[in-house]
């Protein structure tokens, strides 16, 4: 495939940034997405042109590191993760814009990389448990419904990527925060930090400059672990109910 690519190139974030065009030969269908930018990077570095710097770690969808606006959408046309997404989701003489996440907390740091750091802060606020559960073998000296355990399993797979702050036309990142809230609410172990913890984390939210949630939706449709929308309504309850305790 013969692709052209249009993509935002900012050397830093104090640097005004601007689209560039460039144009890919031999594309692979089963190339990845960034196998694909790898491939331009090294033709650039061949004419003595500075690469595109993107973020990348495992290449295998779990760490979401690999985030980047592809035609509008985070991570893409396929709900999945960038380094996911192969080449044959795209067609000969396509035209692919490229794009780092739009947000005020994610400033730019170069090109299509942006710092994430914010959700590091909303986390150190109270997304964990301090108490002592115990090793390993200790595990079943909890019970936890069965129930309970499959909903705290099913949204602990949020891997904090931002795409559903990039989704959100107000720039929230509730659905991952709700993600957060609902995994350690869920468990018996979570409940001793249970108010302070969804108040602490709140407030960093805000203070980070994300956005309210007006419940559209699109970062639930925009996340590629499909973390479901009702996690917010979770957020919300367990704030009004932290309130109501005096928090």
């Amino acid at each position: 495939m013969r692709l052209t690519l249009k993509i935002w190139r900012q050397a830093h974030s104090a640097e005004r940034g601007a689209m560039h065009t460039y144009e890919v030969d031999d594309v692979s269908p089963d190339m990845s997405f960034l196998e694909m930018l790898d491939v331009l990077n090294e033709d650039l570095h061949t004419k003595g042109e500075e690469p595109v710097a993107f973020d990348s770690d495992c290449r295998e969808g779990i760490c979401g590191t690999c985030s980047l606006m592809i035609n509008g959408e985070p991570h893409g046309p396929e709900v999945t993760t960038t380094c996911q997404l192969h080449m044959r989701s795209f067609t000969d003489g396509d035209t692919i814009v490229i794009e780092p996440w739009r947000a005020d907390p994610f400033p730019v740091i170069k090109d299509l990389v942006v710092d994430r750091s914010a959700f590091d802060r909303i986390i150190q606020q109270g997304g964990y448990i301090s108490v002592n559960t115990g090793a390993a073998p200790d595990a079943h000296a909890t019970p936890v419904p069965k129930d309970k355990a499959d909903r705290a399993f099913d949204v602990a797979t949020c891997i904090a990527c931002g795409a559903c702050v990039a989704a959100c036309p107000n720039g929230s990142a509730s659905l991952f925060l709700g993600a957060k809230i609902t995994h350690l609410g869920e468990l018996p172990q979570g409940q001793a930090e249970r108010d302070t913890r969804v108040v602490n984390m709140v407030a960093q939210h805000d203070a980070e400059g994300f956005g309210g949630c007006t419940n559209i939706g699109e970062c639930a449709a925009a996340c590629p672990k499909e973390i479901p929308l009702d996690v917010i309504s979770r957020l919300n309850w367990d704030l009004h109910a932290a309130m109501r305790h005096g928090h």
